[in-house]
Parts: structure tokens; sequence; C-alpha cells
């Protein structure tokens, strides 16, 4: 095995693996890797939560690192003996064959020869040319490969920034989503508490009237029998006596038995007897209620329509206008004074300027975000796949297209008679598809507050893709 070039691996140790450059400010994550500071932060997209080690992917749930210093030190060395490696010549290299210096390239062979090799037999017939001009020529092509690579590598990287911002995204919607199932079903407990708490109370009243009621009356009997049986010891004391004792007085002792009647305990007042009946009936509507709300809550959230979902949505080059300019990644589009000489094919509008989304739907929800700025002509919504190209066509759903606009300093809906919106045009609009009910609703996604909907079965059963229309002065921009 050949042995190891300590140059080669000083180099690879000073190198960040993400620009190829001497590191600048090196920073150890808790991997151990290092990495310059700017590049770090850069693929990460910013001091975010959740981030990866580009080299060997283990996350960490911030993105955290420190200072390497002693790194920093090594490629401070390591810049100095470069240094001093350029100010002292370079040994030249000769040729093992003929230890003659290597001034010469063949274009055939692709190999530095020197001047003996280039009259030897091997090389007579091949093109030669001298070192230097054979560096400079592969220096230029090296040097173009260079700037290709880079620019694939800022590019995956801006895309690797995309993804993770609209996971974020993602991420700040389910968080809010859980912020307000919280709520409502905080909300809910305290309502079902506080009509506990009034019914228990209630309860409480009706069980303090009723031991009420229930202590007077024994109370009551309990006289009533105490009178009753000290009358019967009386009577039963006389029936024992002799006969003519018994008979004396024997007129009014029965005309006191039948004059004394016993006195029955009170009624429960009619007002307490509907107020139970009515306790319990409410008691009844309650349990029936929340068995009924119990049972039907799952069948509810289960057929509950689905959310529309976040569709990354980026322009046709192929269908955009002349004076439209499309960015590099598909998501801005800006209105330009001079057409571009651009081939028309088929499917490119030549009229106005319109562009459509590369994206068609046919079934699903789906949602896109248009941020319309301050622009002073434009429109923004969906059209169909065979929406007119050539020509002259109509902004309306008749002419195939479903939007909301600014211009003539007025907000309108393009619909089958323009109608004026008696509101300002929000600076980011939310365009909501439903391909099943075929309608289309417009939302301020900074407030949330409707715009304007075109009723359910608006949209036909053809392919649906979103449509822009940038006019004078205007730039666009989609989000997710």
């Amino acid at each position: 095995m050949a042995a190891a070039n300590p140059a080669k691996m000083l180099q690879d140790e000073v190198t960040c693996p993400i620009c190829l450059e001497y590191f600048n400010d090196p920073v150890a994550l808790d991997c151990d890797h290092s990495y310059c500071r700017a590049c770090i932060t850069q693929s990460w997209g910013g001091p975010t939560a959740d981030v990866s080690c580009p080299q060997c992917r283990r996350a960490f749930p911030q993105g955290n690192f420190r200072p390497n210093r002693q790194l920093r030190s090594i490629v401070e060395a390591a810049r100095e003996l470069r240094l001093l490696a350029e100010k002292e010549p370079a040994a030249e290299r000769l040729c093992e064959k003929h230890q003659e210096p290597l001034k010469l390239f063949c274009r055939e062979d692709e190999i530095p020869i020197c001047l003996v090799c280039d009259r030897s037999k091997g090389h007579r017939a091949h093109t030669v040319i001298p070192a230097e001009e054979a560096a400079e020529e592969f220096q230029e092509r090296l040097q173009a490969q260079l700037k290709t690579l880079r620019a694939e590598r800022e590019k995956l990287l801006g895309l690797k920034g995309s993804k993770e911002e609209t996971s974020q995204e993602y991420l700040k919607q389910t968080r809010a989503e859980r912020q307000k199932i919280v709520a409502e079903f905080q909300q809910l407990r305290q309502f079902l508490e506080e009509q506990e708490r009034l019914l228990l109370a209630q309860l409480q009243k009706l069980d303090e009237e009723l031991v009420r009621l229930r202590t007077d009356t024994v109370t009551k009997l309990s006289e009533q029998i105490c009178r009753l049986s000290e009358r019967i010891r009386e009577l039963e004391g006389k029936c024992q006596k002799p006969a003519s004792e018994f008979l004396q007085d024997i007129r009014s002792t029965l005309s006191r038995c039948e004059e004394r009647q016993t006195q029955q305990p009170e009624e429960m007042a009619p007002e307490l007897e509907e107020q139970v009946r009515g306790f319990s009936q409410k008691v009844i509507v309650l349990s029936e209620t929340l068995r009924e709300f119990k049972d039907s809550l799952p069948d509810a959230l289960e057929k509950a329509p689905r959310a529309h979902r976040p569709a990354n949505v980026t322009l046709d080059p192929d269908t955009a206008h002349p004076q439209l300019v499309l960015s590099e990644d598909g998501k801005r589009v800006t209105w330009e004074r001079t057409r571009q000489p651009l081939p028309d094919p088929p499917e490119r509008f030549d009229t106005l300027e319109y562009v459509l989304g590369r994206e068609g739907f046919t079934s699903g929800r789906h949602c896109w975000e248009v941020e319309v700025g301050d622009g002073r002509c434009w429109a923004v919504g969906v059209a169909r796949e065979s929406v007119r190209r050539k020509g002259g066509y109509s902004l309306s759903p008749e002419g195939g297209i479903w939007a909301v606009g600014w211009w003539g300093e007025e907000f309108w809906a393009l619909s089958d008679s323009v109608t004026a919106l008696p509101l300002d045009p929000p600076s980011r609009i939310r365009v909501c598809l439903d391909c099943g009910r075929g309608q289309v609703t417009f939302i301020d996604a900074g407030t949330e507050a409707p715009i304007f909907t075109f009723p359910p079965g608006s949209l036909p059963g053809e392919r649906i893709r979103p449509w822009i229309w940038a006019g004078w002065g205007t730039t666009l921009r989609l989000s997710p």
C-alpha cells in the first residue's frame, strides 16, 4: 500500500467539508465534526431547531456549536506553511526515463513529457504543446467545472433551506392547531364544570328543603303519637274500673273520643314537588345530551372536511408571456417593459402577461399563497388546462379563469359579472382549491379573513392549474 501523503492529510484536516476552502472561524458540533461558522449557519438556514450534521447526519435539538480554537491555530499554521512553500522555488519534476525537465505536454496521451520524449518514436506523430500552455488550458476547464459544482452546491443549499423553512411552517401550523384544540377543550371543560357546580348547588338546596320538610313532619307525627298513646292509656284504665265508676261521666268520655280526630301530617308543598320533578327531568335531558355528544364527536371529527393541503407551486416558463421574467426556482415573476426573444410554442400566452403553474390538480384540496406586495396591476387564481393561450381571452369563469385582482385602483373578483370587493387587497393571498366540490376560495393569508369564494360546481371537471397575471410594474412571489 502506498504511503500516505502528509501534506495531503494536513490539507484535508484544515479544509471545510462545505466550502472546500481553509476553515474560516471554525466551530465544532457535538459530534466533533468541524465547519466554518458561516458555512454551517447557511447550511442550517439560521439558528433553528432540529438540525443535523451534514456529514454524519446526527440530529441536534438546537443549532449549537462551540469555537474550535485548536483547529483555528492549526489552520493558521497551515496557511503560513503554504505561503513559505509558495515563496520557495518548486523542485522541477524530471522525466523518469530520460531525467530531463517535463516541459512539454502530449495531447493524445494527456501526460507531461520531456524534449527527448517528444523526439522519440512514441510521441513523434502526436500533438505536443508547451506544459505552461496545457496547464492554462486545463486550469480554465477545471475552473469552469469548479464554478458549476459550486453553483450546484449553492442550489442544493438553497433547496435544503427551502425544505427546512417549509417544514418549520408545517410545525408552526401544527403547534397553532394544538393550541386551538387545547383552548377549545379547556373552554368545554370550564362550561361543563360550571354546569356541574350549578346543578349540584340546586340539588343541595333541594336536599336541604326535603330534609327540613321530613324533620317537621316526623316531629308533628311524634307529638300526635304521644298524645294518642296517653289517651289510650286513659281509656284502658277506665275500662278496668267497676261498673258504677266506669259509667260515671261515660257520655262525656265518649263525646271526647268522638270529637278528637287524628291530624294528618303535612303533605309536600306542590311547588317543592314540582321542583323535584323538574330537576329530575333536567338531569335526564343533560345525561342524554352528554351521551349523544360523546357518541357523535368521533363521527363528527371523521366526517369533518379535510384541510387544504399546502402545494409547492412553481411557475411554468413555457407558458409565460415574453414580458414576464421568472426566477430560476420558478417562485417569482416580474414584469419587464421589453419582450424577451423567446420561442412561441402553442402553450405560451402571447397577448396579456399571464403564466400558469407547472402543477395541475384533478382531485383533492390544495392551497398556496401569492405575495402581491404593492403591485399596480395583477391577478391571482386558477385556470383550466384548456384555457386559451393565443389572441383575445376573457378574464372570467366563462374564459376558464377564476381569480381576484387589483387594477384601476380597485380590488376585483373576476366572476361572470366582475365584482368590486369592498376591501383593500392584502399583501399575501391564499388560494384554496377544492377539486371535489369544484370550488375555489381566496383568503387573506395574514388575517385568515375570507376575500371571495366561487360557489361549488363553478370549476369544470378537467385539470386545473395555478394562474397569475403580472401586469405593468409588478413582481409576485409564490410560497406554500
